[in-house]
């Protein structure tokens, strides 16, 4: 755990293998990503207000899903550059990044159901 917070463990350009439990949990959260993914596919296709979020959702995880299988094939395969710590610190702060975005637009929801709540009634009374 001390050595997480060192220079040379996230920039050595030849790492070792992720330790078992390790593995583990990046296996675990590939799967959950792409069981999300799934999930996600299956409940767009209803449509509805929701469109967007979910469309955001799916790309989010399928996109990390695959970025976390090339970099877990990486990692096994012990290829020097791309198996090195800092790839996996990018990943995970794109992930946040990304997930931020997607909830500012979870936040505007409510106002665009507003909207449209408003839309439908003014369109009632045309033509």
């Amino acid at each position: 755990m001390k050595h997480l917070l060192t220079l040379d463990y996230w920039f050595n350009l030849q790492p070792k293998l992720l330790i078992a439990p390790t593995q583990k949990i990046f296996i675990g959260g590939i799967i959950l990503l792409a069981i999300l993914a799934v999930i996600i596919i299956l409940i767009k296709k209803r449509g509805g207000i929701y469109r967007g979020i979910l469309n955001s959702l799916y790309l989010f995880c399928l996109t990390n899903t695959l970025l976390g299988l090339i970099l877990f094939f990486f990692n096994y395969e012990k290829i020097p550059f791309f198996s090195a710590r800092f790839w996996l610190g990018i990943w995970i702060i794109t992930m946040l990044v990304w997930s931020i975005f997607i909830f500012k637009k979870l936040k505007n929801i409510p106002l665009r159901k507003k909207q449209l709540e408003k839309d439908q009634e003014f369109k009632k009374y045309l033509p």
